[in-house]
């Protein structure tokens, strides 16, 4: 059971659970309509209920709250619990810096700023149903606030929607987005060939590339080293990906461990070469 200890409008409120005595937001349709100071309730079935307690990049929950208006509370609970739907569970901590991120987004659009993002079609290749995910806020801002978004906004709440189900944040989401458009534009200047994104050897590769600049950035090794084989079997290929992974290397300011220019050489290869690598 909560008691009210401010209403923010008809459809958010900030309570104090009794059990805990600690403040929490709650969003639920109508829940806030009529209520007032120190009236007690429960929370209805449907109810987002969210820890005032948790830190953000940006600061507090507690201190966001004052600055964010509510209605883009209720807009980001609606982007998550789509999130929800198709991945399950996702992590709700999110919130805050996502409702956040709308807010601007709005803001910069209604001031006439719009945003391009050189990396927004990696990002749709790569987070692909976190980005169908993204796109339910193009009717929900449109019905609420007659505002339109475009792709380059809904790839960035893509990311958000990414670091609720993965541990991974959005700062790391995009390096990776990045590393993706920096190795296949490597690959296509060194061969000449430009690499259709709806193929099947460009998925391969660009989800390599994600999961070896993850390791990266974490530090995980590789427990099999194929440079020596791929040295000799595909030594273009081999070359090339020694290439890539210096300037990765530098682009992430994380060593990429030497083993894993063999694999993306096998990667190369296939993208680029005549058929799969035996």
């Amino acid at each position: 059971m909560f008691r009210v200890k401010k209403v923010l409008n008809h459809n958010t409120l900030i309570g104090i659970d009794m059990k805990d005595s600690q403040e929490y937001l709650l969003i639920g349709k109508g829940i806030g309509f009529g209520r007032k100071v120190s009236e007690r309730l429960d929370a209805p079935e449907g109810c987002t209920v969210y820890s005032l307690q948790e830190k953000t990049e940006r600061g507090s929950a507690l201190d966001l709250i004052r600055e964010i208006d509510p209605v883009f509370l209720e807009i980001a609970e609606q982007v998550l619990k789509e999130g929800e739907r198709i991945f399950g569970k996702i992590d709700w901590n999110i919130l805050f810096p996502m409702a956040d991120h709308i807010a601007f987004a709005v803001k910069r659009l209604k001031n006439g700023e719009q945003i391009s993002n050189p990396l927004t079609g990696d990002i749709i290749a790569l987070f692909h149903m976190e980005y169908k995910a993204a796109e339910c806020l193009r009717p929900i801002l449109r019905e609420r606030l007659q505002v339109d978004i475009d792709e380059h906004e809904i790839g960035y709440v893509a990311l958000h929607i990414h670091s609720a189900i993965e541990d991974e944040n959005v700062a790391l989401s995009m390096q990776i987005a990045g590393s993706v458009r920096e190795c296949i534009r490597m690959v296509e200047e060194e061969t000449g060939q430009t690499i259709d994104i709806m193929s099947l050897a460009y998925n391969r590769l660009m989800n390599h590339v994600r999961y070896m600049t993850a390791r990266a950035m974490t530090g995980e090794k590789l427990k099999l080293n194929m440079n020596d084989y791929m040295a000799v079997k595909f030594p273009d290929s081999f070359r090339l990906a020694s290439e890539i992974c210096a300037h990765l290397s530098k682009h992430l300011r994380h060593p990429l461990e030497e083993a894993e220019i063999g694999y993306l050489a096998m990667h190369i290869e296939r993208t680029i070469g005549d058929g799969p690598v035996e």
